[in-house]
Parts: structure tokens; C-alpha cells; sequence
């Protein structure tokens, strides 16, 4: 029994500061390595809206403004597809209303009972009828970072409209029969189309539900004046509309998890014993550069006509990112170390600057390899390698020669002793 109770007692001391050292492991989402995407399913909403608009074509101002103000309403679905970017697309209704001249009495909508203002002029009125698409871009998101559920979002967009025309049908001067697709029988002037742009100020009521006020500017190509006239004009068209948002499914955004560990504290022993281990560390590293040293300090006996020997390898091989000629990452240590060996040696060097043939065109290419040569150049003279020693070129062919699959292997500067 007593050694039982042993035991335990040794796996309970064992495990007890195990999972206590486990448990200071702590899991937190890092914004600064930006957003996932959602699911499909995710972020999609539904959009209503309603409002005034007033043309502004270029009789309008005989026509009083509040004869000229007409309704819009707007029905959406959309989805956003990060925190700053999103689509909505659907049906659109505006109630145009404005002056045309009296001369041209084809104008649609036109209503003898209502009047203008100045002489020579009539009212009309007509409806457009159609469907509207927009991109959309939270401005806050973007200025002030991805916050859920802030209270407000400023988000700009801008998208086209495409409207049919509806009149009311009818003798002069007053048209009130029925409304009627492309009204008095004005098949030229039957469809309207608009740029719209503008700012949505969206206010959370609730995690699902946004109120909406709609600041919004269209462009639209319009015969407000009188189709008659044988051309379209393009005549804005602000308005204001307020509307409701419902977020369906899931509408926030997750960072990427990231593991805070707690912060590690070595006892002296423990710390001793990791001083020592580093410096005997050292030691191999040392005797490993030293190896490497007595191997390039080696010459063989074969030279090639451009000076080189012919079955020596590079003293170093600076690799490249596609597309690009600066020194990046680990590529900078080759280089600082290699700028040393260079120094210490009383020997001119060949540079050369490679391409791979399997992305890109012959003078992207050309202009790549030019570009590599010359920056290796640049940093070596930089640590005090003498220029007079550099000699560089460029070379067309492959480096490595082993396909597409290994083309990174190719986009490299490779240095020689001459």
C-alpha cells in the first residue's frame, strides 16, 4: 500500500506543474495579420430604402422645387467579401418630375393641369423602373481599422442603373390614362441609364439591424426635357433615402489565432547549462566555417576561357524573389559573409546575374538580370569590397537548367573567383 500511495504521490508531482506550465499558454486572435475570409454563407444582407430625389435637367428651374421633388426606393441583397469590399445588386424605383418646353410636345408625361412657372413651359412626370448594382467600400474600416459592431460606418459606393420608362398614356394636354411602358409610344427614349455614386452613414440598432441614411448622386441619361428633341441629355439627380440593413448569417470578422506563450525564467544551473551548450555551439560553428574556408581557398587546375575555373563552383549563389532585384531576408547574411571572404582574398571576381525563361519575356528578363548583378555589386562595394575587383555580366541561358518546377533556382546572382 505504501508504495502505492508513492506512486501517486511522484505522478501528481510531475504532472501538477506540467499542466500549470500548459495552462499559461494563452490563444488570441492577431489583428496585424489581417482578416480571414468567411464562408460563403457569411455576411450577406438585405438592404431597403426610401427616399426623395429632384432632377436637375435643363429647364427645371422653370418649375417650382416642390413640384420637382419625386420618390425613390431601392431594395437590395448584397454580401461583403472582406471589412472594406462588398456588392449589392436590385431593384430600383425613381418618380422623375420637371419642366419641358412647350414646343416639343412629345415629351413624356406631359400634364397640361399642372403648371410651370414661366410661360412656354409644361410639367411632366414619369416613372423609371429597373435594376441597380454597386461596389461598396467602408471608409471606416479602412481609416480606423475592422471593429465589430461599431456604432457607425461611413461607406462609399458606386455602381449603374438601367430603368425602363413608364407615363401615363393619354390625349393632349392632360395624359391620365393608364401608366404605359415606353408612353406615348416613344420607343427611342423607353430606357434610362445612370452612374450613381454617394455615401451610406450606417448606424448599428442592433447587431443584425443598421439604420441607413443614404447621401446619393446619380448621372443619369435622361429626356427629362422632351424626347422629341431627337437626342438624350445626362442631367443629375441627388436625393436623400433612409433605410433599414438585416445582417443574415454570421456578419463579423476573425483574425488568425495566435499562441502567447508565458515567459520562461532558468533557474542559474539551467542557465549555465545553456551558456555552455551555446559556446560549444560556437565551437562547431566555428570549425565548420573553417572547413568551408580551406574549400574555397582550394584551386583547381583546369581554367576556361573566361577565366574561371572550370571545375570550381561559385563561391556564392545570391537568390532572388520573382520579379524582384533587392537582397531580401537570409539572401543579406550570404552576402555580409561572403563580402568578408572577398576582402581577406587578393582575387578578382566574376558576377553574373540570372533569370529563369519561364515566367515573364525576354526583355522583362533581360532588365531582371541587370538589375540583380548590379545591386550585388552595389552592397559588396558598400562593405568595402573594392569595385576595381568586380567584373559583372549577364547571362541568357538557365542557371540550373532543371525545369519550371525549379525555376526559383535560376533568378540568382552567382559569384566567382576569376
Amino acid at each position: 500500500m505504501k508504495k502505492i500511495a508513492l506512486l501517486v504521490l511522484l505522478c501528481v508531482s510531475y504532472l501538477v506543474p506540467t499542466m500549470m506550465t500548459a495552462q499559461e499558454v494563452t490563444y488570441v486572435e492577431d489583428p496585424s495579420q489581417g482578416y480571414l475570409f468567411n464562408r460563403m454563407r457569411d455576411n450577406w444582407f438585405i438592404q431597403a430604402d426610401g427616399g426623395v430625389g429632384i432632377i436637375m435637367s435643363s429647364y427645371d428651374k422653370h418649375l417650382s422645387f416642390g413640384k420637382r421633388l419625386g420618390a425613390k426606393a431601392d431594395l437590395f441583397i448584397g454580401k461583403w467579401f472582406s471589412p472594406l469590399l462588398g456588392l449589392r445588386a436590385g431593384a430600383d424605383f425613381e418618380q422623375l418630375k420637371g419642366a419641358a418646353w412647350t414646343g416639343n410636345y412629345a415629351a413624356l408625361g406631359y400634364r397640361g393641369d399642372i403648371q410651370a412657372k414661366d410661360p412656354g413651359f409644361v410639367f411632366q412626370h414619369f416613372n423609371d423602373i429597373g435594376v441597380v448594382g454597386d461596389v461598396l467600400f467602408n471608409v471606416s474600416n479602412w481609416l480606423a481599422g475592422y471593429k465589430p459592431y461599431r456604432f457607425y460606418n461611413l461607406i462609399y459606393y458606386v455602381g449603374v442603373t438601367a430603368n425602363w420608362v413608364y407615363a401615363r398614356d393619354g390625349a393632349r394636354p392632360i395624359s391620365d390614362g393608364p401608366w404605359k411602358y415606353g408612353a406615348n409610344d416613344d420607343p427611342d427614349h423607353s430606357r434610362n441609364y445612370s452612374i450613381q455614386t454617394g455615401l451610406l452613414n450606417s448606424f448599428a440598432i442592433t447587431k443584425k439591424f443598421d439604420l441607413n441614411i443614404d447621401i446619393r448622386f446619380d448621372f443619369m441619361q435622361e429626356h427629362i426635357d422632351g424626347a422629341g428633341m431627337g437626342y438624350r441629355t445626362w442631367n443629375e439627380y441627388p436625393g436623400l433615402l433612409v433605410g433599414l440593413t438585416y445582417k443574415l448569417g454570421k456578419s463579423e470578422w476573425n483574425a488568425p489565432v495566435t499562441a502567447v506563450c508565458p515567459e520562461w525564467r532558468y533557474t542559474d544551473a539551467e542557465g549555465d547549462a545553456l551558456v555552455a551548450n551555446l559556446n560549444d555551439a560556437n565551437r562547431k560553428i566555428a570549425d565548420l566555417e573553417d572547413q568551408l574556408r580551406k574549400c574555397l581557398e582550394k584551386k583547381p587546375a583546369e581554367i576556361s576561357e573566361n577565366g574561371i575555373p572550370a571545375a570550381e563552383a561559385p563561391l556564392a549563389t545570391i537568390y532572388f524573389p520573382i520579379n524582384r532585384t533587392d537582397v531580401l531576408g537570409v539572401q543579406r547574411n550570404v552576402l555580409d559573409a561572403v563580402s568578408e571572404v572577398m576582402k581577406n582574398e587578393n582575387r578578382n571576381y566574376l558576377l553574373t546575374g540570372w533569370a529563369d525563361n519561364y515566367t515573364g519575356n525576354d526583355q522583362i528578363n533581360v532588365r531582371l538580370r541587370k538589375g540583380r548583378v548590379a545591386t550585388v555589386k552595389k552592397e559588396l562595394v558598400n562593405k568595402g569590397v573594392a569595385e576595381s575587383r568586380l567584373e559583372t555580366e549577364i547571362n541568357n541561358g538557365e542557371l540550373t537548367n532543371y525545369g519550371p518546377k525549379a525555376a526559383s533556382l535560376d533568378r540568382a546572382v552567382t559569384i566567382h573567383r576569376k
